[in-house]
């Protein structure tokens, strides 16, 4: 099996900025962004606007690794970010338009790290292309 590289992206994420957003809008913003499981995941977390920051910074890395700009079939809930709470590899599950696009350019999984400290979150994502063998992405629905 050959392993092919669709595409690659970063982002790096201000953690005030996503502190202020959330303070402002509130749950709007929560829901509007993040899927029930990110957000029961970041809310949980001791430094809960770093976790919000990291998956934020996770998702603008995946839409660059597609090599697409925001779309209008795209949500951003439609990619959601799985984080491991023992410390293992980050996730992603794709729905919606995101899964369109992903059929669409043949990517069968996105792989993703996170970093943050203090005053910023940082993400890289490596979209992989799907082996011909399978017929769709494998993953399960959210």
């Amino acid at each position: 099996m050959t392993t092919h590289i669709i595409g690659i992206g970063t982002e790096i994420v201000e953690c005030v900025r996503v502190a202020r957003m959330i303070e402002r809008h509130d749950e709007r913003f929560l829901r509007r962004v993040f899927t029930t499981r990110e957000i029961e995941y970041c809310s949980s977390r001791r430094f809960a606007t770093q976790a919000y920051a990291c998956c934020w910074a996770a998702k603008e890395a995946v839409l660059r690794a597609m090599a697409t700009r925001w779309q209008k079939e795209i949500d951003y809930r439609d990619i959601e970010i799985r984080f491991d709470p023992q410390g293992g590899r980050t996730g992603v599950a794709f729905a919606g338009g995101v899964r369109e696009v992903c059929e669409r350019y043949s990517i069968g999984d996105i792989l993703v790290t996170t970093a943050h400290c203090r005053t910023h979150a940082t993400a890289y994502a490596i979209a992989m292309a799907r082996d011909p063998d399978e017929s769709e992405i494998q993953d399960d629905d959210f």
